[in-house]
């Protein structure tokens, strides 16, 4: 039988229970940078591409405010599709540019002022090789490294600056740090020995260039990535790569890298994923990664995945 004095007692800790405060999305982030437990559960984001990179900034601010605040993501990964500006003559006769995205800065002040706080945010850059191929083609670049190294490595160390210079830019307007593409560090593209020559200098400018921000971020994109080469020190406080395309665990990573792990869930099978799925996935890579861990995809999610589709991960997650 419940005594008085245990019914009061409950009595006044019920309203203390009900103004309990709310774990926030930065909270749980912090905690995620530093190690510490989780206290609810961990941190979560996913994205996708809007395609409006041919609409005024404010749509694409819109769409990602829209996308958080529907899905509630604790880091909002801002995609960043509007193009490096193309020079008058040929594609690698470049130079450094102030403000190589304005229209991306303007999307990052809406953004910013939308979200008031509430969430961290982190801006999107493809890297340097990246810029090079999409401003003239992949087979361009190989050419010119080829016939011209000189004249890559011109175009490359421009890109770099003026993309370091959009990196301040965008710290400065409130971003937590920078999400960097990294899409030729395999086979495909580049050896080993070739990426560290001709990629991994230029990378580490822009990343360089915001090595004091609160959460930089290196997403290593394909299945065949050199994994190995991101295990050293980087200015970076987190690693994104796809535990499914790679076929390499959390677990494996883990025995040399020490830093945050952001994945965990198979972006190209996401629309399939059943709420069961999903929840094995995001145990067993929590499990892996320990608690410096954000569970995301791998990459971006298809970008017609649906809402009842997008909404299974929250709904699993409790967010």
């Amino acid at each position: 039988m419940t005594s008085r004095r245990s019914f009061l007692f409950a009595a006044a800790l019920a309203p203390l229970a009900k103004s309990a405060p709310k774990v926030t999305s930065k909270e749980r982030v912090d905690r995620a940078l530093q190690g510490d437990k989780p206290l609810d559960r961990p941190p979560f984001s996913y994205w996708h591409h809007f395609g409006l990179q041919n609409q005024p900034p404010e749509n694409h601010a819109r769409a990602t405010l829209a996308f958080h605040r529907e899905f509630h993501t604790d880091l909002v990964k801002v995609m960043s599709d509007f193009p490096y500006p193309k020079p008058n003559g040929k594609w690698y006769e470049l130079t450094v540019l102030d403000n190589p995205f304005p229209a991306e800065l303007r999307a990052l002040e809406l953004i910013r002022d939308g979200l008031g706080g509430e969430a961290y945010f982190v801006e999107t850059i493809f890297n340097p090789w990246n810029v090079a191929e999409k401003l003239s083609s992949p087979a361009d670049v190989q050419q010119l490294k080829r016939e011209n190294p000189k004249a890559l490595a011109d175009a490359l160390e421009a890109i770099a600056r003026s993309e370091a210079n959009h990196a301040r830019k965008a710290i400065a307007t409130g971003a937590a740090g920078i999400f960097l593409a990294i899409a030729n560090a395999q086979p495909e593209f580049l050896s080993q020995e070739e990426y560290a020559k001709w990629s991994e200098p230029y990378d580490r400018v822009v990343l360089d260039a915001v090595k004091d921000a609160h959460l930089n971020i290196l997403h290593l994109h394909g299945d065949h990535v050199y994994l190995n080469h991101f295990t050293k020190p980087w200015p970076a406080h987190a690693v994104n790569y796809s535990v499914h395309g790679t076929g390499v665990p959390f677990q494996e990573f883990r025995k040399s890298y020490q830093g945050m792990l952001m994945g965990g869930l198979d972006e190209k099978n996401f629309r399939s994923l059943d709420e069961k799925e999903l929840k094995t996935e995001w145990q067993r890579a929590q499990e892996q990664a320990g608690t410096r861990f954000i569970l995301a995809p791998g990459c971006s999610v298809p970008n017609d995945s649906t809402d009842a589709e997008l909404n299974r991960l929250v709904t699993v997650i409790g967010a």
